[in-house]
């Protein structure tokens, strides 16, 4: 039985230690901090569940998602997933292209003049043009995670939180072996790498010229709003009624309406962060609020901070270099696809190609 070990406890390293178990593997997973924590790009209560992409790919990918998602909710007995529709609005040519999309591949999707969808989400103001798509929702971060570690812990892997990871080294005979800080040494078949803001310098120092990862501090803000978790969640591209570059994303939680802008904080390092909040970011978001959220209470604001790491053209990181196999660079659109990412993993360990487009070494021109 091949043993694999995968370092990294988030959304992606335990989807993939659920999915390489799924299929008989031995598998280690070691996080070096404890559960629950606030450390990493994995935690909270609610991420956007969507199909509604302009790029194909990305619409299939978060379409296979969508059946994992349940299989692990099944598999763990936790619920993580619910489908409350999402709405897109901006510019009419973004929209269009968002709608052409999702009926190119077989799913449904609506538009609205932005007086209709006020009628039917009167929480929400709306730009020029609106798309409602019904395959869409949230996803419970830490509930997430923890359903995948169940399902894997339930298929045999062992699941080990508070191991930090000092080294990885490749062996002579193609083989791997990760030194933990305590000085312990696990040996492997094969490693995955799956380590979020963490990846510039861990998966770095074992695959040489690894893409450029970009990690900075969000601050996503939560709202009240009595109705919040019928919410749907909502994308406000930027070019009409929007100016900001970034665009605006937002959804409904068991900690009221989470809005936040895309992309827009500071470089940080992972290890030595500050974590306090930015008040002129969080009069941004409030302002916004102000004008295109009439259904959520600004008075009262509840702003956290999260790691978010990318690659220059937001695409992910998932290959195989040898015996490693690391993935990154998914923070602002990737936990969605997070089942779909460990079946993409558990490929590649298994010898099957990756996409070309998640290259571990890609640059850009």
């Amino acid at each position: 039985m091949p043993r694999i070990v995968v370092v990294g406890g988030g959304a992606m390293g335990s989807a993939a230690a659920w999915q390489l178990a799924s299929r008989g593997h031995a598998v280690t997973l070691l996080e070096q901090f404890e559960p629950g924590h606030t450390n990493g790009s994995s935690h909270g209560s609610s991420r956007i569940f969507r199909l509604a992409y302009a790029d194909p790919f990305y619409v299939a990918l978060a379409a296979r998602a969508l059946p994992l998602w349940r299989q692990v909710e099944w598999e763990s007995g936790r619920a993580v997933l619910s489908l409350t529709g999402a709405v897109d609005h901006g510019p009419v040519a973004a929209i269009e292209a968002l709608h052409q999309t999702l009926g190119a591949a077989g799913h449904a999707g609506r538009t609205f003049t932005p007086a209709e969808a006020q009628e039917r989400w009167p929480g929400l103001r709306f730009d020029t043009s609106v798309l409602f798509h019904p395959e869409a929702g949230r996803v419970h971060a830490d509930h997430a995670v923890l359903a995948f570690q169940l399902a894997a812990t339930a298929k045999g892997a062992v699941v080990r939180h508070g191991v930090r990871v000092a080294e990885l080294v490749r062996l002579g005979d193609g083989r791997v072996e990760v030194v933990t800080a305590d000085g312990e040494t696990v040996g492997a078949d094969a490693a995955v790498v799956a380590v979020g803001g963490w990846a510039p310098t861990v998966a770095a120092a074992v695959v040489d010229g690894l893409s450029p990862l970009r990690v900075t501090q969000e601050q996503p803000v939560h709202l009240p709003a009595p109705d919040a978790l019928a919410w749907p969640s909502f994308i406000h591209h930027p070019g009409v009624g929007l100016l900001d570059e970034g665009g605006i994303y937002g959804l409904g939680s068991v900690d009221g309406v989470k809005v936040g802008f895309h992309g827009v904080g500071p470089v940080v390092d992972p290890e030595h962060r500050d974590r306090s909040i930015d008040p002129l970011a969080l009069r941004r978001v409030l302002d916004y609020a102000e004008r295109w959220l009439p259904g959520a209470d600004v008075s009262a604001p509840t702003a956290t901070t999260c790691l978010y790491t990318t690659t220059p053209d937001h695409d992910f990181v998932v290959d195989r270099d040898g015996p490693v196999t690391v993935l990154a660079g998914f923070s602002g659109h990737g936990f969605k696809f997070a089942p779909a990412i460990g079946e993409l993993a558990a490929d590649l360990v298994e010898g099957e190609p990756g996409a070309r487009r998640f290259a571990l070494r890609r640059h850009p021109s």
